[in-house]
């Protein structure tokens, strides 16, 4: 572990951040060039003080998964990234699809989506960052580890996960689940990550069976989707896709239609979040539903 240089490298990625380039907002008194210590520690989940050590040549040695955190709060490239790794005294990563490192370009454009739902996936299916709107309709996907981190996984392992679309949309949904799963396995291999999923699945699902001897295959996403929430109702949203360059990772970017009623219910969750809703919020009426006619 090169102390020193590891402190310096921090130093400088974090100084040649502006709070904009990560959905920071910088405030009129600004002095700190680039990031401040502490909104690199709140952006990595890590303590301040864990961080300051860091940059002051004290702290200890971080772990694969720290590395990663920092990689992707600094924005760094790949290239930046592996060299990170190897600063603090470790392999850098296989460069894979599936070695979990976010694109730089693609979290630059999610940074700056607040008022839609948004996630970054990669090629397997796995939620690697999603901004807060998509967190109050998905719940915190990120945050999951193992392979309940996979949505193929959790779709045919979970019946929970199934409550975020009408049961009308579940038979398409998951058949597009496995087709995309197919895709990934023909590029990856059956010895890969893709692989052992599709093994897993084959013990746990009659259902993934079934689809899975069907032979579909498509990495496209659906134009259009229904969501379902628990305080909203039903939200009808129109899905944009960007692909990273390398075609390992995807933005999945949900936008309602101007004007419309599913417009409203987004906004509504951007103001309230996790928050609790109270009926005077959903604006029940005499008949006991709300004003987007859920019960």
């Amino acid at each position: 572990m090169d102390r020193a240089s590891l402190a310096d490298f921090l130093r400088r990625r974090r100084e040649a951040l502006r709070p904009q380039d990560v959905g920071l907002v910088a405030g009129p008194r600004r002095r700190t060039p680039g990031l401040r210590r502490e909104e690199v520690a709140a952006l990595t989940g890590m303590s301040t003080d864990y961080y300051v050590r860091l940059e002051q040549q004290r702290g200890p040695q971080p772990s694969d998964q720290m590395l990663s955190a920092l990689a992707r709060a600094l924005r760094l490239s790949i290239d930046e990234r592996d060299h990170l790794y190897r600063l603090a005294g470790h392999n850098a990563p296989r460069r894979t699809f599936e070695d979990g490192h976010v694109a730089p370009a693609l979290l630059r454009v999610l940074d700056r989506l607040e008022d839609t739902p948004a996630m970054i996936m990669s090629a397997l299916g796995e939620t690697l960052v999603a901004n807060r709107l998509a967190v109050t309709i998905f719940g915190d996907r990120p945050a999951l580890t193992g392979w309940d981190r996979f949505e193929a996984y959790r779709w045919f392992t979970d019946p929970s996960t199934r409550d975020v679309y009408p049961p009308e949309f579940h038979d398409r949904h998951g058949r597009g689940l496995v087709a995309t799963l197919r895709v990934a396995y023909g590029a990856m291999g059956e010895r890969s990550r893709a692989g052992d999923l599709v093994r897993l699945l084959e013990t746990r699902s009659e259902e993934f069976r079934e689809l899975w001897e069907r032979h579909e295959v498509t990495h496209r996403f659906e134009d259009h989707k229904t969501l379902l929430h628990p305080h909203v109702g039903r939200i009808d949203v129109d899905c944009q896709v960007l692909t990273s360059q390398d075609m390992g990772q995807v933005l999945l970017v949900l936008t309602p239609v101007p004007g419309s009623e599913a417009e409203e219910k987004i906004r509504l969750l951007g103001v309230l979040g996790h928050e609790e809703f109270s009926p005077n919020e959903l604006g029940t009426n005499e008949l006991g539903t709300d004003r987007f006619g859920t019960a």
